[in-house]
């Protein structure tokens, strides 16, 4: 028996994601077509003796919240729970908080990952993995390749090559340390709650030491706090692979996210994939249209780009490189280049809106994109261009 557990964050988290996760909570914010969250539970669905999956994070439970889960449970047929943290207590203390559920039923290992990430998710290969090398060890990690300058935005893993035991790690390094970065994919046995306890069990001998002490005993970090210890114990395994990985912080990162699972579908679901038909627009590369979208024939959409529900887009448009959201009008002969249109935004007639793509470079294959912030030096960082949520007066 297995569980999985996404870890969802909370309102005051994913700053960079601003102002889209104003609207919705960053998890529901959807990628290539779908809600973000989506792409994980469809991957965790496909686990053969996948009991469960748990939602944790410190968003208070809200209807799209809810509809989301009810509607995933239907889709999928799997048991899906959101369990709310008291407070933000990091990636270790909110699977070691609600332990008892996790553990609930004797699941023989559970996968935990982060909602912000966008991946192929190899988890069946991730399994195999762990059962290859035996049942010493409590942990895999989901490596994957950056080039020696990114590597440092990232937690490094240096591995014995032979038996892929993760001998160091350290997150965000000063200096270059390994060009094997963590992905925020993980299979863990129910053993990693018992190294979780020790650093709870320190840090609270630590909280009863300080009388002004800040930091919650329950806030614990399993990269800072876990893997660095658990390092060179052979306690952890790392797994790494050659599929499609990134981050999602910014909102330039989602348009990127968005290329990369649309280029996905054509070997999961390409019935999400629109094609060139009579009497429908020009369609260049990977685009996805939701059907209830209204789109005159002489549009032309793509690459990489995805209309959402009701979206109405004129005669003679041109979108490229771009997600339109719910609602969202654009007028005859309006060009809209990596960009979002936010829900029930209206781009006019002729207008251009047009964005600097934030891409990783395409000449370095282990290239990862920056997820940068807003401001750089004093000056406002090229990014993609965004057009926030239509807000109606008040009469």
């Amino acid at each position: 028996m297995l569980k999985a557990i996404i870890i969802i964050g909370g309102p005051q988290k994913g700053t960079r994601f601003r102002p889209l996760s104003f609207e919705v909570p960053k998890p529901l914010f959807p990628v290539a077509g779908v809600p973000m969250l989506q792409h994980h539970i469809e991957a965790c669905a496909q686990v053969p003796d996948m009991k469960e999956i748990i939602l944790i994070g410190f968003y208070q439970p809200n209807d799209e919240l809810n509809r989301f889960i009810s509607s995933s449970q239907q889709e999928f047929k799997i048991p899906i729970r959101y369990l709310q943290e008291f407070a933000a207590l990091g990636t270790g203390g909110g699977i070691y908080h609600f332990r008892d559920q996790i553990l609930s039923g004797g699941p023989v290992a559970f996968f935990l990952m982060n909602a912000d990430v966008c991946s192929e998710f190899p988890l069946q290969e991730m399994l195999r993995f762990h059962r290859q090398h035996g049942e010493n060890h409590c942990g895999v990690l989901l490596g994957t390749t950056a080039n020696r300058t990114q590597s440092l935005n990232y937690g490094c893993i240096v591995e014995n090559h032979e038996t892929n035991e993760v001998l160091h790690f350290v997150e965000k390094p000063s200096t270059f340390v390994s060009d094997i970065i963590n992905c925020g994919i993980y299979l863990f046995t129910p053993d990693i709650f018992g190294h979780i306890g020790k650093v709870f069990q320190k840090n609270q001998q630590i909280q009863e030491e300080l009388t002004n002490g800040k930091q919650m005993p329950e806030v614990i970090r399993l990269e800072q706090d876990i893997f660095t210890t658990l390092a060179g114990q052979k306690k952890l395994v790392v797994y790494k692979t050659q599929h499609f990985w990134s981050q999602i912080k910014s909102a330039g990162s989602a348009i990127y996210a968005s290329r990369l699972y649309l280029k996905q579908y054509h070997q999961t679901h390409p019935e999400r994939l629109a094609t060139n038909q009579d009497g429908t627009p020009k369609i260049i590369g990977d685009v996805y249209i939701h059907p209830t979208a209204n789109i005159d024939p002489s549009a032309v959409l793509g690459a990489n780009v995805s209309i959402g529900k009701g979206v109405t887009i004129g005669g003679g448009v041109r979108v490229r490189e771009s997600i339109v959201l719910h609602g969202a009008v654009l007028q005859d002969h309006c060009c809209v280049l990596n960009s979002i249109v936010g829900w029930d935004s209206t781009v006019g007639k002729w207008a251009r809106v047009e964005g600097t793509p934030s891409d990783p470079n395409p000449n370095d294959p282990y290239a990862k994109i920056d997820s940068e912030t807003l401001f750089r030096d004093g000056g406002l960082t090229p990014s993609i261009t965004i057009l926030g949520m239509k807000i109606l007066p008040l009469l």
